[in-house]
């Protein structure tokens, strides 16, 4: 099919099914019926009446659905039906500090939702004992009240009915066949770790940042970095939702939970990636109404603010949502530098950073339906984020800056629609994106003064501009339209059919405003057309034990832009470009709490625009640019147990490999650069986690630790001669640890008190090829091993939930690098405080 064709026949397949998505995985069920037993009250049911009500005087019933945990702790309570409102309301807030045994499946403790009643009615002694009832999963009516004569006495609740809760999102997706890591940050929302540094601490994943707050960041993935790894936030690209700054610098406390992909990326993302995908997810509460805040302050001049609130009428299914951040830091720590003398010679010196601050600040508004007969979900969402960050040093850090600036603003809207049909006796689940953003980026280098690392103005420069390239006030502007729809089809209870559409416009011009000559490089259109097509099939077999993913994927991308050329009018550049890759993903659960995965997919990733066409200053086009691909295999085996008298236990290991061909690397020159494919490599390692949690949850330990052999197989082009090389920069041998001690009931039956302990490790690495020069003189990253200690209070309240934090960062002020040798922070200190209603 030629690609005119292809682009045709998914935009009319995109207009024909205006909306879609996958159906959603089935949970799996036991191949025989589970025996469930029911929570029981452990305490008896007291109740604080408002005191203008005389309990005496009360005849009536109130209805409340609870919420409990595995160990039988009452975690949320709501009010159903009661024959008095504010009767009602001081029940629901007493049933927080009800406990319960808790329900159990096959003997084994499992959180649960049950519905019951609290009766006011007469007796001469008050019943402890709930009449009998047998477990079911099944909704089953209320009684009515009890009749009620002489003097009324409240009555232990009743368990009438059990809904054992089934897998959370989470969960379902860290179970089934997908190559997943699913990180839940409902933890690390209290503390004062960024995004950034809570999936670092996940096995296979580094993040290394070049200074503080709002710096730059590397995020690899079992070896693969930058843009071989896709960032979304609900399925968004990250850049497309106002975070074009990337992962790290998102505020945790936005963020329910984050998906890595591994190397299989799942169609409905529709996205090329070599490596692998991040999705952050913020839309798992659409149907809950509550709010939170939050305050951090810190060292270094940090201060970071979140505030958020969603509302959900269930009667109308209406769900209204708003969010906002605001950033601000310093980023003046200290630093070990070099710097010349009077006569020239370079001294050991000891300096505050002065030119790093950065701030950012960013709102969101949701509006939808959610729960109707005719829509499943449908909302539309509007942001605005903006930010401004000073850059004080090269990468390097060998020459400092006093001026240089950059930063960006990012404007726009997505609109989601989900819904299920009937089809051909089947359903048909329904799922459609539409998005529209704005991104302008600026960078500034005007300075005419050489600066040293004190701040000081040492001397005028012969012509402006810190970075060595002149003075530079550069303007970039990105327009970009997204589509995706995917359209799920049960063709059977074990059978599900999932189709995949993905277009995406991209639209990027700038200006340099102190180009003079008749053509500005920047100013050149640089538009980008791709359509990423996936077909899935998902089956469930053997009881559902068996749960496998097979999937082919279609790429094509369409370039256009002019190449300026010096004393002649721009040429027109048009390049088309088709990729074609398949996969398939595996889940075998031996029991409940014992499973293997394995997963296989030939990834591609399409080269940028400013690869092939350069960005009009310093690097050049390269029109043969080709797209990379890599060869992504998974294999591993999991272990999670239920909580019992020994504790829960949990543990996965999973080895890979990743096949590269095609690798784009920017190629420099004394003058130019251009991005090429000049490599092959071979990255194979294994990742292993374990952990465990004490009964009641007092003390839990976790540690993981990643080794990958990231290597070179070019034989041919610029690296052959680094032939079995290690890839330079990238760490081989990552560890991370923590240990948590929790203690309930402290200083008031509903709070909570926490002390973590954390610690990272990242083995020395080299910054450049291992065979060139010798040993003694290469440059090097050196280990690291960063300590961290958190305190956290939570007091649970009704209806306030509060949260204090005290947090020590790098414990023993150990001297970090990033990337390139740049230090990063040493020791600080954080405190943090959360509001939830």
């Amino acid at each position: 099919m030629s690609p005119a064709a292809w682009t045709l026949s998914s935009l009319l397949a995109l207009l024909v099914a205006a909306t879609s998505a996958p159906a959603r995985a089935q949970a799996p069920s036991p191949s025989s019926p589970a025996t469930l037993a029911m929570p029981t009250l452990l305490e008896p049911a007291e109740v604080d009446y408002p005191p203008d009500l005389d309990p005496k005087t009360l005849e009536g019933h109130v209805d409340l659905r609870l919420t409990l945990d595995a160990q039988g702790t009452v975690v949320e309570a709501e009010l159903v039906a009661s024959t008095d409102p504010t009767l009602g309301d001081a029940i629901r807030r007493s049933a927080l500090r009800w406990r319960f045994t808790p329900a159990r499946r096959d003997g084994t403790p499992i959180a649960a939702r049950i519905l019951h009643r609290h009766l006011l009615r007469a007796n001469d002694a008050p019943s402890t004992t709930p009449p009998p009832a047998s477990p079911s999963t099944a909704p089953r009516p209320l009684p009515p009240p009890a009749a009620s004569s002489a003097t009324p006495t409240a009555t232990a609740p009743a368990p009438l009915e059990i809904a054992v809760q089934g897998l959370s999102r989470a969960d379902r997706l860290r179970q089934s066949a997908s190559a997943v890591q699913v990180v839940e940050t409902e933890r690390a929302r209290r503390e004062s770790a960024d995004l950034g540094q809570l999936v670092a601490r996940t096995q296979g994943v580094g993040v290394r940042r070049s200074g503080g707050l709002g710096s730059t960041t590397r995020f690899s993935l079992n070896g693969l970095t930058d843009d071989q790894i896709r960032f979304f936030l609900d399925g968004v690209p990250l850049d497309m939702a106002g975070f074009g700054l990337g992962l790290a610098n998102v505020p945790v406390n936005l963020v329910d939970r984050v998906d890595i992909y591994r190397g299989v990326v799942p169609i409905h993302l529709g996205t090329d990636a070599l490596g692998g995908a991040v999705n952050l997810v913020t839309d798992d509460h659409d149907r809950r109404t509550g709010a939170s805040a939050s305050y951090q302050i810190g060292s270094f001049g940090t201060h970071r603010w979140t505030l958020a609130g969603r509302y959900h009428h269930a009667p109308t299914g209406l769900f209204a949502a708003a969010s906002g951040f605001l950033d601000l830091a310093r980023n003046d720590y200290t630093i070990d530098v070099e710097q010349p003398d009077d006569r020239g010679r370079f001294q050991p010196l000891q300096a505050r950073r002065f030119h790093d601050a950065y701030a950012a600040r960013g709102a969101s508004v949701e509006l939808g339906l959610v729960g109707r007969p005719w829509t499943r979900r449908l909302v539309a969402r509007l942001f605005v984020t903006d930010h401004d960050k000073e850059l004080q040093h090269n990468p390097t850090m060998t020459v400092p800056y006093g001026e240089v600036t950059h930063g960006g603003s990012s404007l726009g809207a997505t609109l989601r629609y989900e819904h299920t049909f009937p089809l051909a006796g089947a359903p048909l689940s329904v799922s459609a994106l539409l998005g529209a953003a704005r991104r302008t980026t600026h960078f500034t280098d005007l300075s005419p003064w050489v600066y040293d690392w004190l701040g000081h103005r040492v001397r005028p420069r012969v012509r402006p501009g810190e970075m060595g390239n002149g003075p530079s006030e550069r303007t970039l502007q990105d327009d970009s339209f997204l589509a995706r729809l995917n359209l799920g089809w049960l063709l059977a209870p074990e059978h599900t059919l999932r189709l995949s559409i993905a277009p995406t416009l991209n639209a990027g011009q700038g200006e340099d405003r102190l180009f003079t000559g008749e053509h500005d490089p920047l100013a050149a259109p640089r538009d980008t057309f791709r359509v990423i097509t996936g077909l899935e099939h998902q089956a469930e077999l053997v009881d559902r034990r068996l749960q496998n993913l097979l999937f082919s994927k279609h790429y094509l991308l369409r370039t256009t832009s002019e190449e300026v050329v010096a004393g002649a009018p721009p040429r027109p550049f048009d390049l088309t470009t088709q990729q074609l890759g398949a996969g398939d993903a595996l889940r075998f659960r031996f029991t409940d709490w014992l499973w293997t995965k394995a997963s296989y997919e030939y990834a591609t990733r399409l080269p940028r625009p400013d690869e092939i066409f350069g960005n009009g200053v310093l690097i050049v086009p390269n029109l043969d640019l080709q797209p990379e691909t890599s060869h992504n295999v998974n294999l591993g085996l999991t272990a999670e147990t239920a909580p019992s008298t020994a504790g829960s236990f949990r543990a996965d290991v999973n080895g890979f490999l990743r096949d590269i061909d095609q690798m784009i690397a920017l190629l420099a020159s004394d003058l130019v650069s251009t991005y090429a494919n000049i490599a092959a490599a071979r990255a194979l390692g294994v990742e292993a986690a374990l952990g465990w949690t004490s009964p009641g949850e007092h003390l839990a330990l976790d540690g993981n630790v990643t080794f990958q052999d990231i290597r070179n197989t070019a034989t041919e082009g610029s690296y052959a001669r680094f032939a079995g090389d290690r890839m330079p920069n990238r760490p081989w041998l990552l560890a991370n640890a923590s240990a948590r001690l929790q203690h309930r009931g402290l200083a008031s039956p509903n709070d909570e008190a926490a002390l973590t302990y954390y610690v990272s490790y990242v083995h020395e690495f080299f910054r450049s090829w291992e065979s060139s020069g010798q040993r003694q003189s290469k440059q090097q990253i050196p280990s690291q091993l960063l300590h961290s200690l958190a305190l956290t209070y939570v007091l649970r309240g009704d209806p306030l939930t509060t949260t204090s934090s005290l947090e020590i960062q790098n414990l023993t002020d150990e001297t970090l690098y990033d990337f390139f040798g740049a230090q990063r922070p040493g020791r600080a200190i954080f405190f943090k405080g959360t509001l939830e209603l």
